[in-house]
C-alpha cells in the first residue's frame, strides 16, 4: 500500500502544503490515541464551559483544539487560525503561506458513548492584503480550498482527503504510525436508496422539505417506487463518511427552532471542507438554494442549510424545496 506522502508528491502538492499537512496529521494522531482511551485517560464527560457556539464543551473538544492550534502555531506554516472553539480568528506566524479552519472534533455528543466522531480541516492560501489577525482572510470562497479532508476515529482511524483532484481514502497504520492508501479514489453513486437526517427536526422545517421526505417514508408503496433506509450518527463527519462510502443523502435543513438562527451546521469548517470532498467524489452539495462552495463566507461561525451525496437523490430533494 502507499504511504500519504508519496501520493501528495505524485498528485504534485507543493512541499509546504505536505508539511502543513503533515502537521495537522500528527495533532490527529494524538487526538487518536486520546480518544482510543477513553475513560482510561480522564478525557470523557463535559466542562462547565461553552464555546461561541452556546454548546457546552467537552473535555476532548478543548483538548483537541488546544492540540491542533498549538501545532499550527509552531510549524511557520500558518498565518492565520480559525476553529469552532474559539471566538475569534488566531493570528500565527506572519507572512505564512497559508490559513486553516477546523472543527477539532465534530459530533461531540458522541464522545461519551464511543460513537462517530472526527477531526474536519480546510486550508487556504493566505491573503497579503489582510491582517493576519483578521477574519477576512477567511472571506474566501469554498472553491478555493487548497485542502480539505476529515480524520475519523471509529474502529480505526481513517483520513479522507483531497488537494483538489480526486477524494481519496486512507487508513492510519498504528503499528507504524503512518497513513496508507486504502480508497484509491471515493466514488458516490449517482442514485441511492439511504438517506440521513434529523429526524427530530420533522415539525419545524419547510412544508417542501417535509414532502420530501414524506416520499421517501412511504417506500415502495408511494411515488418514488422504492424502500429507502434511514440513518443517523449524530455526527456530521460520520454521516458523510457513509455517503463517500457506499453513497446515500446527508440533510441538515433550515428549521423554524430558532428564527433567528435557522440553519445549523458551519459554513467554514464544516460544509466546505465536506462538500469539496463530496464534489470530488462525483457527488453534489447545495444549501437549500445554491452551490455551497460557491458562497463567500460573512463571517468565520456563518451557519448554512446542507444537502449533500447523490447528484441524483440532491437533485430530487431541490426539486421539492423549489416547488414549495
Amino acid at each position: 500500500m502507499k504511504r500519504l506522502i508519496p501520493c501528495l508528491e505524485k498528485d504534485n502538492v507543493e512541499i509546504e502544503l505536505i508539511l502543513l499537512i503533515k502537521t495537522i496529521l500528527t495533532a490527529c494522531k494524538e487526538i487518536s490515541f486520546r480518544v482510543g482511551q477513553g475513560a482510561l485517560s480522564n478525557v470523557l464527560g463535559s466542562t462547565l464551559d461553552e464555546n461561541i457556539q452556546g454548546e457546552t464543551q467537552k473535555k476532548l473538544d478543548i483538548i483537541s483544539n488546544q492540540l491542533l492550534k498549538d501545532m499550527l502555531l509552531e510549524c511557520g506554516k500558518v498565518r492565520t487560525i480559525a476553529s469552532e472553539e474559539e471566538d475569534s480568528v488566531v493570528p500565527a506566524t506572519e507572512g505564512a503561506p497559508y490559513i486553516v479552519a477546523f472543527d477539532p472534533l465534530d459530533g461531540s455528543s458522541n464522545i461519551d458513548i464511543n460513537g462517530q466522531i472526527g477531526t474536519i480541516f480546510t486550508i487556504y492560501r493566505a491573503k497579503d492584503d489582510v491582517p493576519a489577525g483578521s477574519e477576512l482572510q477567511f472571506s474566501q470562497k469554498g472553491t478555493e480550498q487548497v485542502c480539505a479532508g476529515y480524520v475519523l476515529y471509529g474502529p480505526s482511524t481513517m483520513l479522507a482527503l483531497t488537494t483538489g483532484g480526486p477524494s481519496r481514502l486512507y487508513t492510519l497504520d498504528k503499528t507504524q504510525g503512518c497513513y496508507l492508501l486504502t480508497t484509491e479514489q471515493m466514488e458516490i453513486p449517482t442514485s441511492t436508496q439511504e438517506f440521513s437526517v434529523n429526524m427530530s427536526n420533522f415539525n419545524q422545517w419547510s412544508s417542501g422539505f417535509t414532502h420530501y421526505i414524506n416520499e421517501l417514508l412511504l417506500g415502495k408503496e408511494g411515488v418514488r417506487d422504492k424502500k429507502f433506509n434511514m440513518r443517523w450518527n449524530g455526527a456530521m463527519v460520520g454521516d458523510v463518511h457513509r455517503v463517500l462510502s457506499r453513497g446515500g443523502i446527508f440533510c441538515y435543513p433550515n428549521d423554524t427552532k430558532n428564527l433567528e438562527q435557522p440553519a445549523k451546521l458551519r459554513l467554514l469548517y464544516e460544509a466546505n471542507p465536506l462538500s469539496m470532498l463530496v464534489e470530488n467524489a462525483n457527488g453534489k452539495a447545495y444549501t437549500e438554494q445554491e452551490r455551497i462552495l460557491d458562497i463567500e463566507p460573512s463571517h468565520i461561525h456563518q451557519r448554512v442549510a446542507v444537502i449533500m451525496g447523490s447528484t441524483q437523490e440532491v437533485d430530487e430533494c431541490l426539486s421539492h424545496l423549489k416547488a414549495e
